[in-house]
């Protein structure tokens, strides 16, 4: 009897992949994900259809600050799509802007993911 093999998942594609799920579910269009990672509209494109994003690299770095954003956001509007859209697209006085908008930059979306951590916590 030969031993079960099992081959680890490639990190860049699962990156890829829940990268792009977390970004469909926070109703991000390609082209706003590209912003936001650092990354041409056509490249984001090839991640959708199966190409990864290295972890290591800078957009890499950017793809896994998405998927923590989907994450930390997700259980605060307890999964409700409209909610995490609204919240998403409006104003937070918090944060001094529109949440959508704040993420196209490195400093805004590291903000919006304290902003949501801190919510988490304190609930």
């Amino acid at each position: 009897m030969q031993p079960h093999m099992t081959l680890a998942p490639d990190k860049a594609i699962v990156l890829g992949k829940a990268t792009m799920r977390a970004a469909q579910e926070m109703r991000l269009s390609n082209a706003a994900l590209a912003r936001v990672i650092g990354l041409s509209e056509p490249t984001i494109s090839r991640i959708a259809g199966g190409r990864g994003i290295d972890p290591q690299s800078k957009e890499g770095q950017l793809a896994l600050l998405v998927v923590r954003l989907f994450r930390s956001l997700d259980p605060l509007v307890g999964s409700d799509a409209q909610k995490r859209h609204d919240w998403l697209r409006s104003h937070n006085k918090a944060l001094n802007g529109t949440p959508a908008a704040l993420i196209e930059t490195p400093t805004g979306l590291v903000n919006a993911l304290a902003y949501l951590d801190g919510m988490r916590a304190a609930a």
